[in-house]
Formats: C-alpha cells, sequence, structure tokens
C-alpha cells in the first residue's frame, strides 16, 4: 500500500501561483509514476501533469508552459508549480501514483485532495 498526502492548495487571484506537495510513504518501490489530476465542478477527472521514475514528464495542453512537476527522491515528495494561474484552473488536485506495464499507466492509489481556487 501506499499512502499520499496532499498540501498547498489555497485561494489564489488570477496570476498567481501556487506550489502543490504530496508526499509518499508506504510501498513505494512499486510506483513507477506520480502526478496530479484534478476534478472542478460538474466535469471529469483529468490528467495535469505526470512524472515517470526515469524522469520523464507528460502535461495537459492546459497545463503546458504555466505549470511544472518535479521532484525530491530523498523526501519522496511531488511537487506541482503552478504559475500564472487562471479562474479556469479551479478544482479539487488529487495526487496520484501507479505503475506502468507494457508501455500503459496503471493508476493505483489517490490522495484526499486539496482545493484550488483561483479568483478573477
Amino acid at each position: 500500500q501506499v499512502q499520499l498526502v496532499e498540501s498547498g492548495g489555497g485561494l489564489v487571484q488570477a496570476g498567481g501561483f501556487l506550489r502543490l506537495s504530496c508526499a509518499a510513504s508506504g510501498s513505494i518501490i512499486t510506483i513507477d509514476a506520480m502526478g496530479w489530476y484534478r476534478q472542478a465542478p460538474g466535469k471529469q477527472r483529468e490528467l495535469v501533469a505526470r512524472m515517470v521514475t526515469d524522469g520523464t514528464t507528460n502535461y495537459a495542453d492546459s497545463a503546458k508552459g504555466r505549470f511544472t512537476i518535479s521532484r525530491d527522491n530523498d523526501k519522496n515528495t511531488v511537487y506541482l508549480q503552478m504559475n500564472s494561474l487562471k479562474p479556469e484552473d479551479t478544482a479539487i488536485y488529487y495526487c496520484n501514483a501507479g505503475a506502468i506495464y507494457s508501455g500503459t499507466y496503471y493508476s493505483a492509489y489517490w490522495g484526499q485532495g486539496t482545493q484550488v481556487t483561483v479568483s478573477s
């Protein structure tokens, strides 16, 4: 089992920034990738950014150029730096971890979520 604990959400004005953190504990050796998803009211949960253990990253088009995912291996923590925030970035952000088999990512663990609200 892996436990994911997020922090760093909050209320910010448009154009501002936030940094989300996700600390992993437990059977971390089973994880091939960690990332962030978000879910806005009335919408489906969507991938924001993901980082594989080899450092490979992928971002949603909406996040490219504004968000950066990074990690601190010593702390087993993944970060999401979000700059130039827009009201449409308002959502609950969830940390996610999983495994990769034959090139396909399989989600396995979720954090409890942290609210990000961007005011206009």
